[in-house]
């Protein structure tokens, strides 16, 4: 992509441009704010380094390209985390200048920024580059500080230090020295109070003089000013003003001859030189597209539209999707506004919105109109409408179409309690895939961590990895494993249930490998976790193996971790049991254990995925399929007085499980019912099928949600071939 560079001059902004060049795209253009008074060396910004402005200008020159340069106008005036466009913020002035660098080199695609750990800074840099269409890349972003000083410096970054401000650092003993000279006395600081190392605590700035995108000359900086703004005895605070420097022409350059010495520092060659004049900030009149354009949809019919809620404090889902007696589909975005729609009414009726959803599951009939269903989606969930950030998301390809249903299925989970966390990184990094679209990488709520679908893509630059399956889940791993991180937890040890969802592209012989990569990549953290000593108590996770048809990017291998994160003080218990009594006609037997996987934590948590095996059906209906017990088409023997028998006998199980821990099918969070299409049983009929086994059950005083799930096969192993398969998750507060 080309690119627009924000520079401040310090060493994060010129080496993330590096990191840019090196992942293939192409540095265009410039972008840099300065203050109004060009006497002033610093302002009190939450968002830009100014110190050093007056050096910025021969950027321009050193690397060939035109610089765009904007005088600051608006102030702090949107302290909140997430960012929404604010009349007179100093955001805003980011804003314009990109706005005209845009608008002069329509080519720009990206923007670059050094951000390595301020959510605010980077939260604002994704807002205005979602605001002009532009794509926010960030290679620095949670990357060890440590690890990065030095590659900075062992990649040719050569930049002073023009501001400290931490314990340790004198201005008089500490302004204008190279990084490379400091490195050492630095991780000595951190050793001792515990500084960021590369400065993101406001420790000290820097300014770069030379790097190797300075192509055509170095900056020689002749003579300067200390300034003490703080004689604090402890953590004194002091700027280098620059009075004299001149460029250095690079000897394998000629493009600077007859130039290489500038001494006046208001120099500029106005070919390469471009200043942003400032316009009123207060109006922003095209800060943002008007939610009211947004919202104008043609009405679309709700018949046909099934809605299954449960109104409890807990999470709860609404499921919708458009049934077998609609009329015949217009096109998955028509079906999609529709459940949308529904949806969105739906939450209105409890008094809630798209702010209350946690998570997102989106099912089409086709991953070749991904892009309609995107384009589809975000005319509903914005970050306008959910400024505490936008729900997490998968998107899977079901056959919806072979069961009656249209084109568009979407689960919401819902809260009452907004008091969740949300991480929702919009820039490509090379921390873990960016989330550009209006979907985040998790979110947090009653330590529950509900974690977006995971593909196998590298993230510098979101491409597939091309080892096949087994290096998709690899890698897949890696970033769920970096996106836990940020929770202070690990997929290794905090995971209560993986679901796998695996393209029917994938060779049958691959299959059982990506159970077994899975286990090995677990075992393999943990290792490294008990080499370090910081091994939490490990949760035995469950796994849960879907067959769909197709996935985003035509990927083989999609994950969706569940996470538990346990608070400091918190350890594994086991839950009481409770009494109950029951009608049901069936009585325990030892293999009825072999159907089933549970894990409960603290008595606050159960997790379950049972699944009937073509074994245990025949068990179950011996009278008829004992005789086809060889079969290799056992699915297609199945009729629906067997399945019913099938679907009581699940249920039974699951009340068991929940009885023998203290929980209450009130108390369920999400209930799903993976059936293979191949089962040609109708959805309605299996809906019907476990509604009545549900009121055979006398303490349900309500009906539990529960969603249907066609796939091509599903199980808790790779072979997928399991009669039907059950995932319960359950939470009490």
């Amino acid at each position: 992509m080309k690119v627009a560079a924000l520079v401040s001059g310090g060493k994060d902004s010129c080496y993330a441009m590096m990191k840019c060049v090196q992942y293939g795209h192409q540095i265009v253009a410039l972008a840099n704010l300065m203050p109004a008074d060009d006497s002033v060396d610093e302002l009190d910004s939450y968002m830009y380094q100014t110190v050093g402005h007056q050096i910025i200008v021969s950027y321009a020159n050193c690397m060939g390209i035109p610089l765009f340069r904007r005088r600051i106008q608006g102030s702090t005036r949107h302290q909140k985390l997430c960012y929404s466009a604010t009349p007179g913020d100093e955001v805003e002035d980011m804003y314009e200048l990109l706005k005209e660098v845009k608008k002069k080199i329509p080519s720009i695609e990206a923007v670059s920024s050094g951000a390595i750990a301020s959510d605010y800074q980077r939260l604002r840099v994704e807002s205005v580059c979602s605001r002009l269409g532009l794509v926010s890349l960030a290679y620095l972003w949670k990357q060890d500080q440590s690890l990065l000083l030095q590659e900075m410096i062992d990649n040719g970054i050569a930049a002073i230090t023009v501001k400290v401000a931490a314990m340790g650092l004198n201005p008089t003993n500490h302004l204008g020295k190279d990084i490379s000279f400091l490195y050492s006395y630095l991780h000595k600081l951190k050793e001792l109070y515990g500084i960021n190392v590369c400065g993101e605590g406001g420790e000290y700035e820097t300014l770069t003089l030379d790097c190797p995108l300075f192509v055509n000359a170095r900056i020689v900086l002749e003579e300067f000013q200390v300034i003490l703004h703080s004689s604090d005895s402890i953590a004194p605070v002091g700027i280098l003003h620059p009075l004299a420097f001149h460029l250095e022409t690079k000897a394998e350059s000629a493009s600077l001859s007859g130039c290489d010495k500038m001494n006046d520092l208001h120099h500029e060659n106005m070919g390469l030189v471009y200043e942003v004049q400032a316009e009123s900030l207060e109006g922003c009149e095209d800060a943002m597209e008007s939610v009211a354009d947004v919202n104008v949809l043609t009405k679309a019919a709700d018949d046909g539209l099934q809605i299954s809620t449960k109104k409890e404090d807990l999470p709860f889902s609404i499921s919708c999707w458009l049934g077998a007696s609609e009329k015949a589909s217009s096109g998955l975005q028509d079906d999609l506004e529709s459940v949308l729609r529904k949806i969105e009414k739906e939450l209105s009726g409890h008094g809630l919105d798209w702010r209350n959803v946690l998570y997102v599951h989106l099912y089409i009939s086709d991953m070749n109109e991904f892009a309609v269903a995107n384009n589809t989606y975000v005319k509903f969930i914005t970050q306008e409408k959910c400024p505490s950030g936008v729900p997490s998301r998968s998107t899977i390809e079901l056959p919806l179409l072979h069961v009656g249903l249209g084109k568009a299925y979407i689960e919401v989970l819902v809260t009452k309690n907004q008091e969740k966390r949300v991480l929702h990184v919009q820039s490509i990094s090379c921390w873990a895939p960016s989330c550009i679209g209006p979907y985040s990488q998790a979110t947090l709520h009653k330590n529950v961590l509900y974690m977006a679908g995971q593909l196998g893509l590298y993230p510098p630059t979101m491409t597939l990895s091309k080892g096949g399956a087994v290096a998709e889940l690899e890698l897949a791993l890696e970033n769920s494993e970096a996106v836990a991180k940020c929770f202070n937890c690990s997929i290794s040890t905090s995971s209560v249930l993986f679901v796998v969802y695996c393209s029917e592209s994938i060779p049958s012989s691959e299959r059982g490998k990506i159970q077994e990569k899975l286990e090995a990549f677990l075992k393999q953290i943990r290792s490294s976790h008990l080499k370090e000593g910081n091994l939490p108590k490990v949760l035995d996770h469950l796994s849960l193996y879907v067959l769909v048809p197709d996935l985003p990017k035509r990927a083989l291998v999609e994950v969706k971790p569940l996470l538990y994160v346990m608070d400091d003080a918190e350890t594994v218990a086991e839950g009481k049991s409770l009494t109950r009594t029951s009608n049901s006609s069936f009585q325990h037997e030892s293999w009825h254990d072999s159907c089933i996987n549970r894990l409960i934590v603290n008595g606050m948590i159960c997790a379950v995925v049972l699944s009937v095996t073509n074994e245990t059906a025949v068990r179950l209906c011996s009278e008829f399929l004992a005789a086809n017990r060889k079969s290799d088409h056992i699915q297609n023997l199945i009729s629906e007085r067997q399945m019913e028998r099938i679907l009581r006998f699940c249920i039974y199980l699951l009340d068991k499980i929940l009885a023998e821990n203290s929980f209450f099918w009130e108390e369920i969070v999400s209930l799903r019912v993976y059936y293979p299409v191949s089962l040609q049983i109708p959805l309605d009929t299996l809906a019907l099928i476990i509604k009545n086994a549900f009121k055979e059950l006398e303490e349900i005083r309500r009906l539990p949600i529960f969603n249907l799930i066609p796939v091509l096969g599903a199980g808790r192993s790779t072979s997928m071939d399991d009669l039907i398969t059950w995932e319960l998750f359950a939470q009490r507060t």
